[in-house]
């Protein structure tokens, strides 16, 4: 039987590509808003383009921070991408008239890349975590980018004691400095690059998650 992902739509842009790349590596695919079925998939897509308050105010609006955490209380598989992915940490700095903060999945604050050509656009190379799931087959390959901002530091530790959580996997890119491409923290996983725009890697990429669910 095929994963069922639900790509969440909340107004951001136009996703029809994370579709129709979900599809092709095997996915029954649906792009709708609604909570119940965004609750019930075995994954769950977040997609993210353009302004990253712009986006958090449209995922408020959908009730995604409330699906996207109820998701990963039951541990339930939820991938971010672009802003997706930025939206999962506490904050951006990036300017807007009415700041929203983020989902707060992830301690930390999203900055402006600090390079001498910005925005970040095109293919780059990946330095990927020892015992990538998501990358498995695909370390040496390059991601498509399109992003002025990323996150820059990563904060979160397994907590002490007997029960400690695996650390998270975090891989990194380099466009004027290192930031953060991509993480893979338990039943949540990000990319900062487009995998559904970055060719042959990137479909193999999703086909890892996927496969995963």
């Amino acid at each position: 039987m095929s994963a069922r992902v639900v790509v969440l739509d909340y107004g951001s842009g136009n996703i029809r590509s994370a579709v129709r790349a979900l599809e092709h590596v095997g996915a029954e695919v649906t792009l709708t808003g609604d909570r119940d079925a965004a609750l019930a998939a075995d994954g769950l897509f977040v997609p993210g383009v353009g302004n990253f308050h712009a986006c958090m105010a449209g995922l408020v609006a959908a009730d995604g921070p409330r699906i996207i955490d109820q998701r990963l209380s039951g541990g339930r598989p939820v991938l971010g991408v672009c802003v997706g992915m930025q939206v999962m940490f506490e904050g951006s700095s990036e300017p807007s008239a009415t700041p929203v903060d983020g989902v707060g999945e992830w301690p930390g604050t999203v900055e402006r890349l600090r390079a001498p050509v910005v925005p970040h656009m095109g293919w780059s190379a990946v330095e990927v975590a020892p015992g990538s799931v998501l990358f498995d087959g695909i370390a040496d390959e390059r991601f498509y980018f399109v992003h002025s901002y990323a996150a820059h530091t990563w904060a979160l530790e397994p907590s002490d004691g007997p029960f400690a959580a695996v650390a998270p996997r975090v891989t990194w890119a380099t466009h004027g400095e290192r930031f953060i491409a991509a993480v893979e923290n338990g039943p949540l996983t990000a990319t900062q690059f487009h995998p559904e725009k970055s060719g042959e890697a990137g479909l193999a990429l999703l086909r890892n998650w996927v496969r995963s669910l």
